[in-house]
């Protein structure tokens, strides 16, 4: 399925950003948007979503002392953090992970369902159900909250997601969590689904039409800013286009896109493949300003992390060592260009896997344990949070649900948890409903 907004015209005025985007929902968005806030220590967020469901065992939380059956295939290493070991398939991330805090004991009680596993992890809501799409009611991705509360400071496309809108199943509906939800779909993001990998990789949609010039388009907008009436609710939405217009000619969005302007030397470090490639999109797009990236990687719940066959070839073979290049490198670039410390990267996903190893060499669906990691941005550098048992099958210590996650990462943006966003109907949505910020994960 591809994005409404990747098929429009965006030269038919207002179509780009107003999406579904009423009268009603875009003032309240301004009212939303003047809301108080503290003071932030990121300014932006990359989530590299491991769709599917990560093997926490076999990553971030080896556990080479249990017996056959649990213990995996790959054995730990030692990494820059002192006392903490990780998987072998993980070199590059293991010399970055003193910059980073690991958490260990993840959990959530909702269904092991993928689409209502992501949603979770990404809004900290349950929308309760086995399955299913998303919906125009469900809660607003955390781009999407930000685009709205914390705008970019330049002209710049506030959100994008690649390279995959993921399906749920390989003929499923799009999973929930990565779109505007209640407050419209003027607040989706931009879908980026094309493949930065490709030799011929641009994004025509933010270009002006063969023929149109920036004087031509100018005197376009001068015309439309003309005929269109002075009364005071349409004036309101004139200046929401002239937004989105000012979005179509940004020099910063155009120049973020063109990803042939990197080194060759550091285009292979993240991995010429479609997820390195897209990590590399996602740090020229906050540096150029875009407040939040997400990265989901899989085009459909199955493909990619759902490893409930042969979960260590896959690991070993592809899905870790494309990881491994992408964040690995992702944190020493931000690093070494001074953005890490206002730019968090969180690397998340579903749930993780059973400790039990399947008849087919794969696990299968955990949210009773997992981890993730969190770094820059105010997160606190060489953590390790939290415990699970034995077995890696339930928290031993700090447990931690969806919800605290997102209220941290929201607290890092200077967007407070309990925050109350409005739908279209003006009710109240609190934004976060169950879980708190954790202070013990920042610095």
């Amino acid at each position: 399925m591809t994005s409404p907004r990747t098929r429009r015209d965006v030269l038919r005025v207002g179509t780009f950003s107003l999406g579904g985007l009423s009268l009603s929902q875009l003032l309240h968005a301004q009212e939303a948007s003047q809301a108080p806030r503290h003071e932030a220590t990121a300014d932006a967020c990359i989530i590299l979503f491991l769709n599917g469901g990560p093997s926490h065992l076999d990553m971030w939380d080896m556990k080479p002392e249990t017996g056959e059956g649990i213990k995996g295939e790959f054995q730990p290493i030692a990494t820059s953090m002192g006392g903490y070991q990780m998987c072998e398939h993980l070199p590059r991330l293991a010399r970055q992970i003193h910059r980073t805090t690991v958490v260990r004991s993840m959990h959530h009680s909702v269904n092991n369902a993928h689409a209502a596993a992501v949603y979770t992890a990404l809004t900290g809501h349950d929308r309760g159900e086995i399955g299913g799409g998303a919906r125009p009611t469900d809660n607003p991705a955390p781009g999407s909250v930000t685009a709205l509360l914390r705008p970019p400071e330049q002209p710049i496309v506030p959100f994008v997601h690649l390279p995959y809108m993921t399906k749920e199943g390989a003929k499923g509906p799009p999973q929930p969590g990565f779109f505007g939800g209640y407050l419209g779909r003027a607040w989706d993001p931009l879908f980026v689904l094309r493949d930065p990998n490709a030799d011929n990789f641009a994004i025509p949609e933010l270009s002006l039409r063969d023929g149109v010039d920036t004087s031509r388009f100018s005197a376009r907008r001068e015309l439309f800013e003309h005929l269109n009436p002075t009364a005071k609710t349409e004036v309101a939405m004139t200046r929401f286009q002239e937004r989105a217009l000012d979005l179509l000619t940004s020099p910063a969005t155009q120049r973020a896109f063109r990803l042939a302007e990197e080194a060759d030397t550091l285009r292979d470090q993240y991995g010429r493949n479609i997820y390195g490639q897209s990590t590399l999109l996602a740090r020229r797009l906050v540096e150029a300003g875009t407040r939040v990236v997400t990265l989901s990687w899989a085009p459909d719940a199955n493909a990619t992390w759902d490893t409930h066959g042969n979960n260590f070839k896959s690991l070993k073979n592809t899905l870790l060592p494309q990881f491994d290049a992408a964040c690995g490198t992702l944190l020493s670039d931000l690093a070494d260009r001074g953005m890490l410390e206002r730019t968090v990267v969180a690397v998340m996903g579903d749930f993780g896997r059973t400790p039990k190893i399947n008849a087919n060499a794969g696990r299968d669906h955990w949210n009773y344990c997992y981890s993730l990691m969190l770094a820059g941005g105010g997160f606190r550098e060489g953590l390790i949070y939290g415990a699970s048992d034995s077995t890696g099958a339930f928290p031993q210590s700090d447990p931690l649900i969806p919800g605290d996650i997102v209220a941290t990462l929201y607290n890092t943006l200077g967007i407070p948890a309990n925050t109350e966003l409005h739908d279209s109907l003006r009710r109240p949505h609190r934004l976060i409903p169950i879980g708190d910020v954790t202070p013990a994960l920042l610095g």
